[in-house]
């Protein structure tokens, strides 16, 4: 069809075009793999589409109150120098300001963040919990300071400022006046919109001051909780974007719309905004709104200083209701179609204000089954929800590439989700979230005041409400989000229960609402359907497919392991990343042996060394004896726990419904919970979740030796075959088979059991490849195995780990005749970026293990990072030779060329 014809609904009555080619461009981004460098360069379009928006982002000032003697009246006058202030951009906390000026050292290397001040709290604790120190330098207010010209445009109409996100409390005045105060403006989760039309000043310099408070230890603020530690300030500042709008009479905001798909794909579509009165008299206007040329318009009221929502319901307004319309789809599902909404506001023939948005014509539905286990659906289809626990930045800085990246590895991994506990993200966040068709967990955060509510007082219930309101208003908009968790460790007591669920169906949030992310039930609204039973810690990859339930589906005595109902976090531990990494975050006096500065970068609580993690490496690998020898044993120690995770809840699907890697990244560097580490380097646990995760994809149950083929494709797949050998450390082969396999859509699919592994050897090999009907293969496997099963010590479970009582023993791996293999590779640019194709071949008569790839600037320089390799941390057969790809900006060769480093078990 032409370029210019777009075919926006299916057939039907819904069936229109649209002529609008810059919309075409923003939908073909929505369903295009963009590239490393396209997708940092996406611009950032904030999803209410704001008319009139001046971002207040450079040219701040910050002080602490104790070198400013005057007050916000003065603060806030052109006449005040701000001499000696700290320069800065906003977005930023006050510790990230510090940084930023070199006043304070890089907090993420070694142990430097126990020197600043204030940081006296013991290691290990949530600083959420505890007071301040009283000579610590934040407990006392900062000023944040800004000058500002208006638009010429802004003449005449009504002016807005907006903050969206202040920790915690704080003081505005604009051009010595003062804006609101600290009993107004108190919580971290809210969002602040004033009308300042009174205030400002359209021909002169404008002067803004701000003074914030810290969160104290008993204010719905920010936490880490284990995670790892938090900086002294508790992340106190202007943390979240400042900006200002301009509108007529009555500005329009939170454009949302609300669909439900029924059993034929026909869609109905609920739309409704919020609209603002600036004025003190009323006014009487037309709401219209458009969705491409569907158009529809109500009369709208408002009293002086109002603020109303206005819905379209599709029962009264007949051109909402939609003919198999194209769907949005999560990743894997199909494509995250996007669809354009615009809203004005018009009064006395005049357009007061409009908004925009990009939504997506989808429905999100849960249910629990017979076992009582939450299922979730898009659009009436299953789907197995698979992901990872989200960090910001601990200093919680903003970076637009970086969010680019690490949204490329999700989908790379093939993962469908992103856990929030608490830490609710920008709207940049959600918007590529909603381009690229990930998942989005939402909900409050567990360990600290927010789930302290026999101590809340009445603000405290005041805060939590507006919060809540914040977050959904500009959260429901975007097919992303999955679900909202009411609580997390924990489900609120009934009177906050019900006041969560009251904001939630006023505010016509379309999405299910769990109590928490525990399986702990509520009065209210009965079973969650969700579990948050851990591990935490290193368990063996036997425990996720050895089952400790009875006939009932309730846990036996000493735990329930397995991988079965939906877990909202679990892990199989800590996560020791690459030598690199190591080399980066610790000095060289301090990176072997492992000390406690090592420690330091593990987590808190029970987490504050991975004593567990290096016992059982010791035991099933051998004792390390350098940093090298330790660190490639974690990557296969990484890689063998997280693909058995995430293989079992993909093989037992829907008696398991969804699990969520606990973690899928870092606040900063960190030796434990992720999958790919704080400097974006990928380890073996990354490409065991890859492998896990293919989209059709061959594995091996521990617990009773089957092997499947799981599907996560949404169409029938016949006609496969599906290669079995197993072989022994010399490489002699022990088993073989072929197997025919039709693979259904979102299937699983046992296809033989293996017979006991004979005698007489330490370790086998177990090969899996999957090929279709042209021979093409489309899934692969490897393990490594030992001839001694691993046992679990069930009797000893505790909530964070079920002990091993005998390992695997995989020491012979240690036998391994030396590899030399040969090596190839040439680089190609695509656009701006490169790709690098390694052909790798193993001219031995022996296995070549875990063999590692890098793409370094130059011989003997850095990795390249981010990169998206299509496979590592591979094995070859003897005579094997394999092509693998690796992508990556152009921009990070800089001036140098690409040099492939190779590196193994085994190999030379």
């Amino acid at each position: 069809m032409p370029v210019n014809d777009f075919i926006l609904f299916g057939k039907g009555a819904g069936f229109m075009k649209t002529r609008t080619l810059g919309w075409l461009t923003i939908v073909l981004l929505a369903l295009i793999p963009l590239s490393f460098a396209q997708r940092g360069r996406v611009a950032h379009t904030q999803a209410t589409g704001e008319a009139g928006r001046l971002a207040l982002a450079d040219g701040w000032k910050l002080q602490s109150s104790r070198k400013v003697d005057q007050s916000g009246e003065v603060l806030s006058k052109p006449g005040f120098q701000a001499t000696g202030w700290y320069p800065v951009n906003v977005p930023t906390t006050v510790v990230s300001g510090l940084v930023k000026n070199k006043v304070l050292p890089d907090p993420f290397y070694g142990m430097n963040l126990r020197q600043f001040p204030g940081v006296g709290y013991p290691i290990g604790a949530n600083f959420s919990n505890l007071p301040m120190p009283p000579d610590s330098p934040y407990l006392v207010s900062w000023w944040y300071r800004k000058t500002f010209t208006l638009p010429a445009d802004y003449r005449g109409k009504a002016v807005w400022l907006n903050f969206r996100g202040i920790n915690y409390r704080a003081n505005i005045w604009l051009n010595g006046k003062q804006i609101a105060n600290s009993d107004e403006v108190a919580g971290a989760w809210r969002t602040y919109e004033f009308n300042v039309t009174g205030a400002v000043k359209s021909a002169t310099e404008n002067v803004l001051a701000v003074q914030v408070f810290a969160p104290t230890e008993t204010d719905l603020a920010i936490t880490f909780v284990d995670w790892n530690p938090a900086p002294p300030d508790k992340n106190m500042g202007l943390w979240r974007e400042v900006y200002l709008r301009a509108s007529g009479p009555v500005a329009v905001r939170y454009p949302t719309v609300v669909s439900h798909v029924d059993a034929s794909a026909d869609a109905q579509l609920t739309v409704t905004a919020q609209l603002k009165n600036s004025t003190d008299k009323p006014v009487k206007g037309t709401l219209k709104g458009t969705i491409e040329k569907l158009e529809f318009s109500q009369d709208v009221e408002l009293g002086p200083g109002e603020n109303k929502d206005v819905t379209f319901e599709p029962e009264k307004f007949s051109q909402l209701n939609l003919k198999q319309p194209r769907l949005w789809w999560p990743v894997q599902m199909g494509k995250p179609e996007l669809n354009a909404l615009r809203l004005q506001f018009v009064t006395e023939g005049h357009e007061s204000d409009h908004a925009e948005t990009r939504f997506g014509i989808r429905e999100v539905t849960s249910e629990l089954n017979s076992d009582q286990r939450r299922v979730f659906s898009i659009n009436g289809k299953k789907i197995l929800i698979r992901g990872g626990g989200w960090s910001p930045n601990m200093l919680l800085r903003e970076d637009s590439q970086r969010l680019a990246d690490e949204f490329r590895y999700v989908r790379d991994m093939g993962l469908n989700t992103i856990r929030l506990e608490g830490k609710l993200e920008t709207e940049e966040f959600f918007e590529r979230a909603d381009r690229e068709g990930v998942l989005v967990m939402a909900g409050w955060c567990c360990c600290d005041h927010w789930e302290h509510w026999a101590k809340w007082k009445p603000q405290d219930f005041d805060i939590a409400k507006a919060s809540l309101r914040d977050q959904i208003y500009r959260l429901r908009s975007h097919p992303s989000v999955v679900m909202w968790l009411n609580g997390s460790d924990n489900p609120p007591p009934p009177d906050v229960e019900e006041m969560y669920l009251e904001i939630e169906k006023q505010l016509h949030f379309p999405n299910p609402v769990v109590s928490s992310a525990t399986a702990k039930p509520t009065t209210i609204t009965g079973d969650s359907g969700v579990k948050m039973t851990g591990p935490y810690e290193y368990v063996a990859p036997a425990y996720w497919t050895e089952d400790k339930i009875d006939s009932g589906h309730h846990c036996n005595p000493g735990g329930c392991g397995g991988a079965y109902g939906f877990n909202t976090e679990t892990s199989p531990g800590p996560a020791v990343p690459p030598i690199e990494s190591l080399r980066s975050m610790l000095p060289k006096e301090h990176l072997w042996p492992i000390d406690d500065w090592w420690n330091y970068h593990a987590g808190g609580g029970e987490f504050k060394d991975i004593h567990v993690y290096n016992d059982a490496m010791n035991a099933r690998y051998g004792k390390a004896d350098s940093l090298e020898d330790y660190t490639l044993k974690a990557q296969a120690m990484n890689y063998e726990g997280i693909r058995a995770m995430f293989e079992a809840y993909s093989h037992r699907k829907y008696g398991s419904t969804g699990v969520i890697q606990w973690m899928l990244n870092n606040a900063w560097p960190s030796t434990i919970w992720h999958l790919y580490d704080f400097y974006l380097r990928p380890g073996g646990g990354y490409f065991g979740a890859k492998i896990a995760m293919e989209p059709v994809h061959p594995m091996y149950a521990y617990d009773d030796r089957s092997v499947w083929v799981v599907s996560s494709r949404y169409d029938d797949v016949k006609g496969l075959k599906l290669t079995t050998k197993v072989y022994g450390l010399d490489m002699t082969e022990k088993f073989t088979q072929e197997s025919s396999v039709d693979a259904g859509a979102d299937s699983t699919n046992k296809v033989l059991t293996l017979p006991a592994i004979p005698e007489g050897g330490d370790v086998y090999f177990l090969v899996l490849r999957l090929a279709d009907s042209t021979g093409k293969l489309v899934g692969s496997n490897f393990y490594w195995l030992s001839a001694k099963p691993e046992t679990l010590d069930w009797e000893k479970t505790n909530w964070f780990v079920t002990p091993t009582s005998a390992f695997a023993d995989y020491t012979a791996l240690s036998k391994l005749p030396k590899v030399t293999l040969k090596v190839a590779s040439r680089t190609e640019r695509e656009a701006e970026e490169s790709v690098t194709r390694v052909t790798l071949e193993n001219p031995s008569k022996s296995l070549a293990f875990f063999v590692r790839l890098k793409v370094n600037k130059g011989a003997g320089g850095e990795e390249i990072l981010p990169v998206i390799w299509q496979d590592n941390y591979v094995s070859l057969l003897p005579g094997e030779k394999r092509e693998i790809t690796a992508k990556y900006r152009s921009s990070a060769l800089g001036t140098a060329k690409p040099a492939v480093e190779v590196s193994g078990w085994n190999v030379n």
